[in-house]
């Protein structure tokens, strides 16, 4: 898929109720895997062993998993589950009606070992035909790869100079997103306020909060 050498086919085949099953999972959960999910392929795996790349010194493969889906929506804790029990970073493919999504999570291992990982927020394109997928092999090693699909996948969310790393790029665009949630909340305040001079107040705040969201 995605353009991607054929020595890096996988093709096969995981069972849903594997990532629900002997595990203790909600019923909400568990309903989100049962009804919104068709099936899932693990499709391709992305390493030194099947590609002409270096070893990452982070990521040691990078796994695209195709998920055929029921209805044009899929929650994202089921994502985050299965991003949960693979120890490996992975890209998702979203299919329905022969439309694409692509959705990835900055992951890092975990500092407690024993291969967990912390899985971050989502990124996710529109829905696109496959060959419109902003997918593209760029870097030598492993760790440029997934970098380099992470950025393609959030779009203008995670652009930087070129020195910065993906790491600060998502610490970044997190303090943006929750800036931008204050402002909002705040914004709403103000249109409720009736007391001047807690209007005027909460005013002075907002300019602050905005001159901060302009700053990063």
């Amino acid at each position: 898929m995605i353009g991607l050498p054929k020595s890096t086919e996988f093709n096969r085949r995981i069972p849903k109720q594997k990532f629900y099953e002997n595990l203790t999972v909600s019923p909400t959960l568990k309903r989100f895997f049962t009804d919104q999910i068709k099936v899932i392929y693990w499709r391709n795996k992305v390493a030194a062993t099947t590609m002409n790349l270096a070893v990452g010194e982070v990521v040691t493969e990078i796994e695209i998993f195709e998920i055929r889906l029921n209805e044009q929506k899929l929650d994202e804790s089921v994502l985050r589950q299965i991003d949960k029990e693979i120890p490996y970073h992975i890209v998702f493919l979203l299919e329905y009606d022969g439309e694409y999504q692509a959705w990835a999570a900055y992951k890092e291992a975990s500092v407690t070992g024993n291969n967990a990982f912390k899985v971050g927020n989502y990124y996710h394109t529109d829905w696109l035909e496959e060959a419109d997928l902003p997918l593209k092999i760029h870097g030598l090693n492993i760790d440029k790869v997934y970098e380099n699909y992470v950025r393609q996948i959030a779009g203008d969310a995670l652009q930087a100079e070129e020195q910065e790393s993906l790491k600060v790029s998502v610490e970044r665009d997190n303090r943006h997103q929750k800036l931008q949630k204050r402002i909002t909340t705040l914004q709403q305040k103000v249109r409720k306020e009736k007391q001047l001079n807690k209007k005027i107040q909460l005013n002075t705040e907002l300019k602050k909060l905005k001159k901060e969201l302009e700053d990063l």
